[in-house]
C-alpha cells in the first residue's frame, strides 16, 4: 500500500516520526485527507515537535490529541504529520534538522513556519487540509507566502489537549484549506466539537474597518498590490450591508480607515515579544537547562533571549496589554471586522542570512501579534500577487466570531 512519503515531493512530511491513521467513523469530512502538524500527539508514537532532542526525551502518546480524535470521528484520513520548526519557533520554516519544506508556489522561497510542511502539503495539493498551529503567525504567515487560505480562532475556543505548547497563554489550533468552502468545513466540525453554538443567520458586518498603519508597515514593492486588495475586500464586505439597507442608510456601509495602534505597531510587537518569551522560558526552561538541547543556529538565540526576560519587563508589558485589549474590543465590539494584510510582503527567499532573517521576522510580527494580544480570530486569504508570488490579506474579528469570520470569508470572490 502506497503511503504519502512516496508521493511527497515537497518534503512536507516528516519521515522520523510518520504514522497514518484512517478514520475511525464516518462524518463530515469523509472523502478528505489532511496532515497533521508535528507537534499533535498520536496515540503509541513519540511526538517530535521539530527537535530531534524532544523526540529523545519524550515517551510514546498515551492517547490521540483532541483535534486528531475530533478528525477521525468525522470521516477524515489522517496520510501523515507534517514538519514544524524547531519546538514551533519560528516563522520562515527552515529547521536546522530536518531540512525545509518547499514552498510549491515559491520554490526558491520559504513556505513560513512554523507550520511550514501543512502550508506546504495543503498549497501543493497533497492533501484536502492541514492541521497547524498559531502562537505568533504560524498558520496566518504560511498561508500568506504559500498562496492558501488559514485561520487561527479565538484564543482558549478549541482545546490544546495533546498539543505540545510553545506559549500557551497565546497558543491555539490552526488550519488550512485551497479555498474559503474547505476552511469553513473543516471549522464547522471543530467548532461544533468544541462545543462552540453556531450563528443562527449570516450576517453583513455592519463597520468595516481597514487598519492604515499596518498598510504603512508593508514593503514598498509590495504596497501598491495590497492596498488594492485590502480595499478590494473592504468593499465587497461594504457592499454585503449596503445591500441589505435602504438607500438613505447605505453610508452606514462605508469602509473605515483608521490607525490600529496609536501607539505603533511596534510597540504592540515588543509587548507582544516580552510576553511570549517569557511564556515559553516557563514552559520550556526547565527543559532546556536539563537536557541542553542542540538547537538550530536560528532558534538557539530565541531560546536565549526568553531565558533573559526579566519580571519587571514581564509586569510592563502585562500592563500595556491591558490597554492594547481594551483598544481591540472597542473597535470590534458587535459585527465589525477589520481588514489588514497578513504579512509586510511576499515570501523571503530561503537561507537569508540570520541578520535578514530577524528582520523580516521583526517586520512580520508587527501585523501578526494584534489577534495573538487580543486572543481574537484572524483568518488569511490568498488576495494579492507580486510577480507570480502569492500574498495575504486578512480578517479579523472579536473574540467568539470565528463563525461569522469563516462566513465572511466564504462570501469574498
Amino acid at each position: 500500500m502506497d503511503s504519502i512519503l512516496d508521493r511527497d515531493t515537497l518534503q512536507a512530511f516528516c519521515r522520523h516520526t510518520h504514522v497514518e491513521r484512517a478514520p475511525t467513523r464516518g462524518g463530515a469530512l469523509s472523502g478528505l485527507s489532511f496532515g497533521l502538524k508535528d507537534l499533535f500527539d498520536v496515540a503509541g508514537e513519540r511526538t517530535g515537535f521539530g527537535s530531534p532532542d524532544w523526540l529523545r526525551t519524550h515517551d510514546v502518546a498515551s492517547e490521540d490529541s483532541w483535534v486528531l480524535r475530533v478528525l477521525l470521528d468525522a470521516g477524515a484520513h489522517m496520510l501523515g504529520r507534517t514538519h514544524t520548526e524547531e519546538m514551533a519557533f519560528s516563522l520562515t520554516g527552515e529547521n536546522a534538522h530536518y531540512g525545509t519544506p518547499r514552498n510549491p508556489r515559491a520554490p526558491e522561497r520559504v513556505p513560513g513556519g512554523s507550520s511550514s510542511g501543512s502550508a506546504a502539503a495543503v498549497a501543493g495539493g497533497l492533501v484536502d487540509f492541514a492541521i497547524g498551529s498559531d502562537t505568533g503567525g504560524s498558520v496566518r504567515a504560511p498561508s500568506s507566502f504559500c498562496g492558501i487560505f488559514g485561520m487561527r480562532p479565538t484564543h482558549g475556543v478549541l482545546p490544546l489537549t495533546g498539543a505540545c505548547p510553545l506559549a500557551p497563554m497565546f497558543d491555539t489550533v490552526g488550519w488550512f484549506a485551497r479555498d474559503a468552502q474547505m476552511l469553513a468545513r473543516v471549522g464547522t466540525v471543530l467548532f461544533d466539537a468544541a462545543g462552540v453554538a453556531p450563528q443562527h443567520s449570516p450576517v453583513p458586518p455592519t463597520r468595516v474597518l481597514v487598519a492604515q498603519d499596518a498598510l504603512e508597515l508593508t514593503v514598498q514593492e509590495s504596497r501598491p498590490m495590497l492596498e488594492e486588495a485590502v480595499q478590494r475586500v473592504a468593499s465587497q464586505l461594504a457592499s454585503q450591508l449596503a445591500s441589505q439597507l435602504a438607500s438613505q442608510l447605505a453610508s452606514q456601509a462605508s469602509v473605515e480607515m483608521l490607525t490600529l495602534a496609536p501607539e505603533g505597531l511596534r510597540a504592540w510587537y515588543d509587548v507582544f515579544r516580552v510576553l511570549q518569551w517569557a511564556d515559553i522560558w516557563r514552559t520550556h526552561g526547565a527543559w532546556v537547562e536539563r537536557v541542553r538541547p542542540t538547537f538550530g543556529p536560528q532558534i538557539a538565540p530565541r531560546f536565549e533571549a526568553a531565558s533573559r526576560v526579566t519580571a519587571d519587563e514581564v509586569r510592563d508589558a502585562d500592563q500595556a496589554r491591558l490597554h492594547i485589549v481594551a483598544r481591540l474590543e472597542s473597535l470590534l465590539a458587535g459585527d465589525t471586522v477589520l481588514v489588514l494584510p497578513t504579512v509586510p510582503d511576499v515570501a523571503p527567499k530561503l537561507a537569508l542570512p540570520p541578520a535578514e532573517t530577524v528582520a523580516v521576522r521583526e517586520q512580520a510580527l508587527q501585523l501578526l501579534c494584534s489577534a495573538g494580544l487580543g486572543g481574537l480570530p484572524q483568518i488569511s486569504m490568498p488576495m494579492a500577487e507580486r510577480d507570480g508570488l502569492p500574498m495575504g490579506v486578512s480578517l479579523l474579528a472579536g473574540r467568539g466570531r470565528d463563525r461569522w469570520l469563516l462566513e465572511l470569508a466564504a462570501s469574498l470572490r
